[in-house]
């Protein structure tokens, strides 16, 4: 019986402890929307709550016949009828046990499927959401909402709901017994009930409000580690002198978690100790009161056994019922949370009925392009911000009136200042943004009209970070065409000057590159994006400053890949080094969003502007620099 009363104090602790008390109103919208992902589980729901609905019975059950048993004992009953009652609670054991195991297969089932379709559903949308969506966002903070906050909402399913019910109906069965017995002994344990209820409910958000405490230490902890053990991260620390401090603002965090979790362990002693104590004091009354009654002979003693497991009975749903508002509204907010990120409408469509590109070399022309970035309230959340406010700031236009043509196998080099404008125009290419004003064609057609899939399949960007994932070469090569063979990667490894290097790997394609490829030089991780350029045969390239910080070394061998690469393809380069571009079919010159010239090297050369400009002010640049290097 004290164990009983033990379990009993711990699902107290566990209901009011895991609750969030967050003190919204229901929301009809959002149940609503609960319910379309609860509909195609509604069978398995309905046999869930049946089986708890019947599991309550059997545990009530028990208690009675516990009491019948005794009483047949002090009557002098027959061996056979104490035996019968006693197969009678195996029996109820037996089959209560099965049942708690089916309906723990239904509930994991229901719940890890619902962890699945969220999941998915929000992945799924996130990765539709513009680039400037991912630019703002803290990647914590959207994880934590695939993780945390869609486990949040499948325990509404798995337990709150399973909980509710179970515990109402064990309570008005247990009431109605109990009453039945003795009314006064049921009134006396209804009396206590705030003695064992109020420390549960005081208590219990103390616990609660030190776990979360202790779970945004954890979170920070868990946000410096992933930002400063990354390679860059380490480099920076390092070139800083830092890492010291660093040690001492996490061995700070941390021993807040530790004298937290002093704090946590003895609050839970007290309280477990202070309601076995309650709860034995309560058992003493009724056993008391209810032995008062058995020797006037008002009351069978089997009734007072029964009273006294029938109170278990009585405690746990009673303290589980009061906090299963808070439960409820807990599941509510982590489903408007997952809810949240889902209502960010994607800026980019696409056409249910979309065009495709023309076969053959493929032309690129800006028409009028007129373009400015959205705003943060148009592509973000503060809370995946991390901020109180989202900045409204936005709608600025970049880029003024563009038009230029790139004929099928033209080369077209995009210069100018940084912050000009050119990586902008080279976005909207491959539709990572859409136009405010004007239009972006691929061989006359509007890419607004084309499918994501036509566009990939049309356009190869390489940009100057080079990104690769933490996986194998092989792995990061068959993004650009998964249905590739050895050879093919070998084939694009080679025209990339990047073969005679894997093949001395120990693990050759199977090498894993490291975080952002960056157990690769910057030479090699560019070769290696090229090969995966190549390797998907677009017939428009797009190069965002491949070669803007690599050495001459490295340059000169990327510069080789890269003209593999443009052979006989439509070409939009970004170039940082004017030298690399000379021979391009036409430069244009990008100032403050604007095309404020075009021609061919020589042209611009002599018509002495801004490229002129640019190129007298590298020129000299590069000299300097290479006086210094022979000094």
């Amino acid at each position: 019986m004290p164990m009983d009363m033990e379990t009993t104090a711990w699902m107290s602790l566990y209901h009011v402890t895991n609750a969030q008390d967050d003190r919204r109103p229901f929301s009809k919208a959002t149940l609503k929307r609960i319910w379309t992902f609860a509909r195609p589980r509604r069978g398995r729901l309905a046999q869930y709550l049946g089986l708890s609905v019947v599991i309550a019975i059997l545990a009530v059950v028990t208690p009675v016949l516990a009491g019948r048993i005794v009483d047949a004992i002090v009557r002098g009953s027959a061996f056979d009828v104490v035996l019968g009652l006693s197969g009678l609670i195996a029996g109820i054991a037996v089959v209560e046990a099965v049942l708690g195991l089916v309906a723990r297969w239904l509930s994991a089932s229901i719940g890890e499927d619902l962890i699945l379709h969220l999941r998915t559903t929000v992945f799924d949308h996130v990765q539709r959401m513009p680039i400037a969506f991912f630019t703002r966002t803290r990647t914590g903070a959207l994880v934590s909402r695939l993780n945390n906050d869609v486990i949040g909402a499948q325990r509404a399913f798995s337990d709150t709901l399973s909980s509710v019910v179970g515990n109402l109906v064990t309570l008005v069965l247990t009431l109605v017994v109990m009453i039945g017995l003795s009314w006064q002994i049921t009134l006396l344990a209804l009396v206590l009930l705030p003695i064992f209820v109020l420390p549960a409910r005081r208590m219990g958000s103390r616990l609660a409000r030190l776990e979360r405490e202790a779970a945004n230490h954890n979170a920070t902890m868990s946000t410096q580690m992933t930002e400063r053990f990354s390679a860059p991260g380490a480099t920076l620390v390092k070139l800083f002198g830092r890492p010291s401090q660093e040690s001492a603002e996490f061995a700070t965090r941390a021993r807040r978690v530790r004298d937290i979790g002093v704090r946590s362990a003895m609050v839970q002693s007290v309280f477990l100790t202070a309601l076995t104590l309650v709860s034995a004091l309560a058992l003493a009354l009724v056993y008391g009161l209810g032995g008062f009654f058995a020797l006037k002979g008002q009351l069978d003693a089997g009734s007072v056994v029964a009273l006294a497991l029938l109170l278990t009975r009585l405690y746990a749903p009673l303290t589980a019922l009061a906090s299963a508002r808070v439960e409820v509204m807990s599941a509510l907010v982590s489903f408007e949370r997952v809810f949240e990120v889902l209502d960010l409408k994607p800026l980019i469509s696409e056409r249910p009925d979309p065009e495709r590109v023309p076969d053959g070399a493929v032309s690129v022309e800006f028409e009028n392009v007129s373009f400015a970035y959205p705003s943060a309230d148009k592509v973000s959340l503060a809370s995946l911000e991390e901020v109180a406010v989202l900045d409204t700031r936005g709608g600025v236009q970049v880029l003024h009136d563009v038009s230029f043509r790139a004929e099928p196998g033209q080369v077209v080099a995009l210069v100018g200042s940084s912050g000009a404008g050119k990586s902008t125009i080279a976005s909207l290419l491959p539709r990572l943004y859409d136009v405010d004003g004007g239009s972006v064609k691929l061989s006359g057609v509007d890419v607004r009209d084309l499918s994501a899939q036509e566009i990939r399949d049309t356009l190869g960007m390489v940009t100057q970070d080079g990104h690769l994932f933490h996986e194998s070469i092989r792995s990061n090569l068959l993004l650009a065409r998964p249905e590739s063979t050895d050879e093919d990667l070998w084939d694009a490894l080679r025209r990339a000057r990047l073969a005679d290097l894997v093949h001395s790997l120990p693990d050759g394609l199977d090498t894993v590159v490291g975080e952002r490829g960056y157990r690769l030089s910057g030479g090699e991780r560019q070769r290696l994006t090229i090969a995966r350029l190549l390797l998907a045969r677009p017939r428009v390239v797009i190069l965002d400053e491949a070669t803007a910080h690599l050495d001459s070394t490295s340059e000169a061998a990327v510069q080789a890949a890269l003209t593999e690469a443009l052979a006989g393809r439509t070409a939009v380069v970004i170039a940082h080094r004017l030298s690399t571009i000379r021979a391009a079919d036409l430069i244009l010159v990008v100032e403050d969003g604007r095309v404020v010239e075009r021609g061919t090297h020589t042209d611009l050369l002599a018509a002495g502007g801004r490229y002129e400009e640019l190129y007298r002010t590298q020129f000299a640049q590069e000299a300097v620099g290479q006086g210094a290097s022979a000094v």
